[in-house]
């Protein structure tokens, strides 16, 4: 009987480890012929992608702002954080890597980041997009309690670290 069971866990665990796929589509932009990752990734998606290097660079050049860095390091957890980007979209090369140095800096919480890729018509396959309205990349969308605090579409109007800021604490 124990012989049965260990084998079946066993199966089970090869069955759920090459059952796991990745969450996003590969295709070529027709526009600039850079890769584009579609729907459900992981920071380590984008940094592994040897064809991104400015994912990579990006990260290891930016200083946040530390004017900011305490504020959103005690703040910024309270929110979910979802991301649209298009990686071939030269606003989301400038402004992920910065984001993702920023909440490397402040210990922000991987699990409540949400990355999707998106292709030229701003969509993914699963259709998260729809319901957040999406028309231009990258799009950083802050939750709180399910519903959305607030967001910064393309490019920050007063810089990443201060738009972050006036979200989790407006007025101040």
């Amino acid at each position: 009987m124990k012989n049965i069971l260990l084998f079946t866990i066993l199966i089970l665990a090869t069955m759920h480890t090459y059952g796991q796929h990745k969450q996003y589509e590969v295709t070529k932009d027709s526009a600039n012929g850079s890769q584009v990752f579609r729907g459900v990734l992981t920071i380590d998606d984008l940094m592994n992608e040897p064809t991104f290097g400015w994912m990579k660079d990006g990260v290891a050049a930016y200083q946040p702002n530390a004017l900011y860095t305490e504020v959103l390091r005690q703040h910024l957890p309270e929110y979910a954080i979802m991301v649209f980007l298009g990686t071939w979209c030269d606003d989301s090369h400038y402004w992920v890597p910065k984001l993702v140095k920023l909440l490397q800096t402040i210990n922000y919480p991987p699990a409540k980041l949400s990355l999707y890729g998106v292709d030229r018509t701003k969509t993914t396959p699963g259709g998260e997009q729809a319901q957040y309205h999406l028309t231009l990349v990258p799009a950083i969308i802050l939750l709180k309690d399910g519903k959305e605090a607030g967001r910064i579409t393309e490019s920050p109007q007063n810089g990443l670290e201060a738009d972050l800021k006036n979200i989790v604490q407006p007025g101040q």
